[in-house]
């Protein structure tokens, strides 16, 4: 399986050196806001763009940047986070979300990665109910407590065409990134994903 934490595995690269130069314009977007956390919803148009990958590898350079970063899995239907960092999908954020009750121990749910200050939410068991799962309260106070705990919290979700996922995850975040694949998606198909969200 190949390494996907390009900005780990070759840090001195072209694509390193240009996932840290989107982690500067992040920083330099977020400078003007007051003290606090900072929470991104990444999305994009349609499935296969590279959203997973290009979150992962921007969060890993924001721990390496002694930030304390969290990657959460709102991709519940086939995010893939987990093959990403090598690791179970289950135990994650839809079986939290379903046994939250304000005493769940969230660490519990929590995954500790090899990368220094960057940890991972899997997407856990596949619910049949996404989209109400992440629009509800238990989720914004799952939420809430974790904007305490980390610097950034970087959220995976689906793509916007066909469902409602990230349209609801969009309200409950600071800044909405879409990522896009060139010479796949068309312009007005990306505009009309910007005007959605």
């Amino acid at each position: 399986m190949k390494n996907e934490l390009i900005v780990n595995a070759k840090p001195i690269s072209n694509f390193s050196e240009d996932v840290r130069t989107i982690r500067t314009n992040i920083e330099f977007l977020m400078s003007e806001k007051e003290e606090g956390n900072k929470v991104f919803l990444i999305t994009s148009t349609s499935q296969g763009e590279g959203k997973s990958f290009v979150i992962s590898n921007l969060a890993c350079a924001f721990a390496k940047n002694d930030k304390k970063v969290l990657i959460i899995d709102c991709d519940l239907r086939l995010g893939r986070i987990h093959k990403i960092f090598k690791t179970s999908f289950r135990d994650g954020l839809s079986n939290l979300i379903a046994k939250y009750d304000g005493r769940v121990n969230i660490n519990n749910y929590i995954k500790h990665t090899n990368i220094e200050n960057l940890d991972i939410i899997t997407r856990g068991t596949t619910p049949p109910n996404p989209s109400e799962l992440l629009g509800s309260d238990r989720f914004k106070k799952i939420l809430d407590k974790l904007y305490k705990k980390y610097d950034y919290i970087f959220i995976d979700c689906v793509p916007v065409r066909g469902l409602p996922d990230s349209l609801v995850v969009s309200n409950l975040v600071d800044k909405t990134i879409i990522v896009c694949k060139y010479g796949i998606i068309d312009q007005d198909d990306l505009l009309e994903t910007k005007k959605a969200l």
